[in-house]
């Protein structure tokens, strides 16, 4: 049921867990490597260093000094699911702070975001709740009764965000995957993966980067006289 003020939508169907294991084991930086749609822009940064969560992506847009909804839905959320917070372009109030934490925490939120600051990071900490924001504010929202939307379309620091999209997110920020996209995403990436490590070992054997990259080559190949 929708209208006007609160636009209200369904839980999303939550993606295999099995999908979602083998994406924690992969790093946003690794899948930056070939795939260009969904990250968040850098500002968006962990509160808390060492998180890492990959769920299905639950999404919220509210206003900017009002948090009535956001304190509404959160009880549908639960473990597996990632709440993506829509600030409709506000950057000075925060609407994610302690109290809504502590709910997260205990509904078994595996994790959340918002575009825009967060607040109470001491209590985020008490919690080790794993939280992405564009940092912190001591300016709050109230629960003015304005209006906003759950499980919609939303924008994540740039990013177009569906409700059932896949997130991966760890300390250098966060990624939603469309779920067409997902099963590429992670054979590219495990890949990817697996590649790393045998580049690594070469570079900690003594294998010079430029050498490795064929850097070395084409500079070389330009500067010849």
């Amino acid at each position: 049921m929708s209208n006007l003020v609160y636009k209200l939508n369904p839980m999303p169907a939550p993606i295999p867990q099995d999908k979602l294991d083998r994406l924690a084991k992969l790093e946003t930086a690794t899948i930056g490597h070939f795939y260009h749609y969904g990250f968040a822009a850098p500002a968006i940064q962990p509160v808390l260093p060492g998180k890492v969560v990959a769920a299905t992506v639950a999404t919220l847009a509210i206003p900017g000094l009002d948090s009535t909804l956001l304190h509404h839905c959160l009880s549908q959320c639960g473990p597996g699911y990632f709440l993506a917070v829509d600030r409709l372009g506000d950057t000075k109030y925060a609407c994610w702070g302690g109290g809504v934490t502590r709910m997260a925490a205990m509904i078994g939120l595996e994790g959340g975001c918002v575009d825009g600051p967060h607040t109470d990071t001491a209590e985020i900490k008490e919690q080790d709740f794993a939280m992405w924001s564009r940092g912190p504010s001591p300016v709050t929202t109230r629960l003015y009764n304005t209006g906003g939307g759950f499980n919609v379309p939303v924008s994540i620091g740039g990013a177009a965000v569906l409700p059932g999209y896949a997130v991966l997110a760890d300390e250098s920020g966060v990624l939603f995957i469309a779920p067409e996209d997902l099963d590429a995403v992670l054979a590219e990436g495990e890949l990817k993966t697996e590649r790393g490590l045998v580049n690594e070992a070469k570079i900690t054997g003594g294998t010079h980067l430029g050498a490795m990259s064929g850097a070395t080559k084409m500079v070389e190949a330009k500067t010849e006289s």
